[in-house]
C-alpha cells in the first residue's frame, strides 16, 4: 500500500479518517495525499471567463491552502510523507479522478455514523465514491485512536463475480494481519440449507491461499441486520463488502444491499468494487 488518498472538508469526521490513515501509513510506510475539493459557484466557468468571480475563488483557494498546511503540521502526521491537492471539480468526480491520476491504492473517508452520509461533501457524494471507486474505500465514522483490523468480517454469497474483489480483500487482510471471518447470511427470502452453504463457501475459498480465516453461516431476517448482528456477536473490528458500480451496494442474494448498512454500522466499513 504505497499511496493513501484522504479527502477532507476539515470536519471532525474527516480528521477521524485522516488519523486512521496516518496509523495505516505508519505501519506500511505509505504516502498520504490530502485532497480538498473546491466546487465552483453555479455557472462557475462563465464567471471565470468574465473574471468577476476570480477574487472570490482565489480567496477560498488561499484559505483552503492555509488550512491544509496547518493540518499537515499535525503531530499525528509526523514522519509520514504527506502531499496536498486542491481541485476545482465536483467532489466525487474529483476524488475519483485524483485517485486514478495518482495511482492511489486506498481511499479513507470520514462519515457521520448512524445519521448517514451527511459528512464530507454533502449527501450522496461519499456514496458515489464508494460505489464507483476502483480501489478499496475505508469509511470511518468515529474517532479511532487505535485502528485495529484483527477481526475482519466479509459477508457475501461467494459467487464467481466476487472473486476479483475478494483477491483485493485478501491482500488488504494480509496487510492488516487480519483474521478473516467469512459469513453467508441466510434469510427467509433466500434460504440455503447448511450443507449447501458450506459447500459453496468451501469451493470458493479453494481458489485462494487463505490460512487465517473461518467460515460462518448466520440466520437473520435480512442481510443488513445479519451482517451487523454477526459483526456485533464476534466483536469485529472491520466489515468488508462488495459494491456494484451501477447498482450501488451489491446484495449478495439477487438484489442490492441497502446503503443503510454503511450508515448504520458503528464499525469501520471497507468496500471493494465488483
Amino acid at each position: 500500500m504505497k499511496r493513501i488518498l484522504v479527502p477532507t472538508d476539515f470536519s471532525k469526521h474527516a480528521e477521524y479518517a485522516l488519523r486512521v490513515a496516518a496509523q495505516i501509513a505508519k505501519a506500511n510506510n505509505s504516502e498520504i495525499m490530502l485532497l480538498h475539493m473546491l466546487e465552483l459557484p453555479h455557472q462557475g466557468s462563465d464567471a471565470i471567463g468574465s473574471g468577476s468571480a476570480i477574487p472570490e475563488i482565489m480567496f477560498f483557494k488561499n484559505k483552503a491552502i492555509e488550512r491544509l498546511e496547518n493540518l499537515m503540521d499535525s503531530d499525528f502526521l509526523e514522519g509520514i510523507e504527506v502531499s496536498e491537492i486542491i481541485q476545482f471539480e465536483k467532489a466525487f468526480e474529483g476524488i475519483l479522478a485524483v485517485s486514478k491520476k495518482n495511482k492511489v491504492d486506498f481511499i479513507v473517508m470520514g462519515s457521520h455514523g448512524a445519521s448517514g452520509f451527511q459528512e464530507l461533501f454533502i449527501g450522496s457524494n461519499t456514496e458515489k465514491v464508494v460505489r464507483f471507486s476502483d480501489v478499496p474505500v475505508l469509511v470511518i465514522k468515529n474517532e479511532t485512536p487505535d485502528f485495529n483490523a484483527s477481526k475482519f468480517v466479509f459477508a457475501s454469497d461467494f459467487s464467481d463475480e466476487i472473486k476479483a474483489p475478494f483477491a483485493k480483500l485478501v491482500a488488504l487482510a494480509n496487510t492488516f494481519n487480519s483474521h478473516l471471518d467469512l459469513v453467508m447470511i441466510n434469510t427467509p427470502n433466500s434460504f440455503k440449507p447448511t450443507h449447501v452453504a458450506e459447500s459453496i463457501m468451501s469451493e470458493f475459498v479453494k481458489g485462494f491461499n487463505l490460512t487465517n480465516y473461518a467460515t460462518h453461516i448466520y440466520n437473520d431476517v435480512n442481510v443488513e441486520k445479519g451482517i451487523l448482528n454477526f459483526a456485533n456477536a464476534i466483536d469485529a473490528n472491520l466489515i468488508g463488502m462488495c459494491t456494484h458500480g451501477r447498482t450501488g451496494f451489491s446484495h449478495f442474494f439477487n438484489g442490492s444491499i441497502s446503503e443503510d448498512l454503511v450508515n448504520h454500522a458503528v464499525r469501520p466499513v471497507v468496500t471493494f468494487k465488483i
